[in-house]
């Protein structure tokens, strides 16, 4: 038994104890149980993505030279398109064409396309009033093509199906020979 000089006879009451312990114990917050870790990742639903740039404003010439681009691209197999950065894209899923209504200051009504690798420096070399390194993508090889000085559309086309058929392909596979890792 233990002694306890603050009660009646030296004698520490065990009722005494436990209701102390357990007053103490129901304060406390208990963490919630973490739930178990599982291999399988539950993918949340896809909101449809809205732009919130403002659609810009724009001339009968320029919604003109729009809608030729759109034929274009939209006589490709799969093709949709959806306004982003306030502006018309056509993906296949992704994006193979987008346009640049004078964005950010620029000059011209153009079309931003996927190239090859070298086909950027190559299109700006031979015609930098037509070719340019846009914004943003310029870095990734994408190429900026003017639309709004009279293009040859018959290239303009041919460029567009080249980013299409850029942007559909599966990625490449690293082939390992059988028997080793890394």
């Amino acid at each position: 038994m233990v002694t306890d000089a603050r009660h009646p006879g030296g004698a520490a009451s065990e009722g005494v104890l436990e209701a102390v312990y357990r007053r103490r114990m129901a304060t406390r917050r208990r963490a919630a149980p973490r739930p178990k870790a599982t291999s399988k990742k539950v993918a949340k639903p896809k909101k449809p993505h809205v732009s919130t740039h403002p659609m810009k404003v724009r001339t009968e010439e320029t919604l003109a030279l729009i809608e030729r681009l759109r034929r274009i691209c939209q006589a490709l197999p799969a093709v949709t398109e959806q306004i982003a950065w306030g502006e018309p894209t056509w993906r296949n899923p992704k994006i193979f064409a987008m346009t640049d209504t004078y964005h950010h200051g620029s000059p011209h009504l153009s079309v931003h396309l996927p190239a090859p690798p070298g086909v950027q420096e190559a299109l700006i070399d031979s015609d930098p009033e037509r070719f340019f390194r846009p914004p943003y993508t310029g870095g990734k090889g994408w190429v900026g093509v003017v639309l709004d000085t009279r293009p040859d559309w018959e290239m303009v086309a041919s460029l567009v199906r080249t980013a299409y058929d850029l942007m559909a392909a599966p990625p490449s596979k690293v082939v390992r020979k059988p028997g080793r890792r890394g």
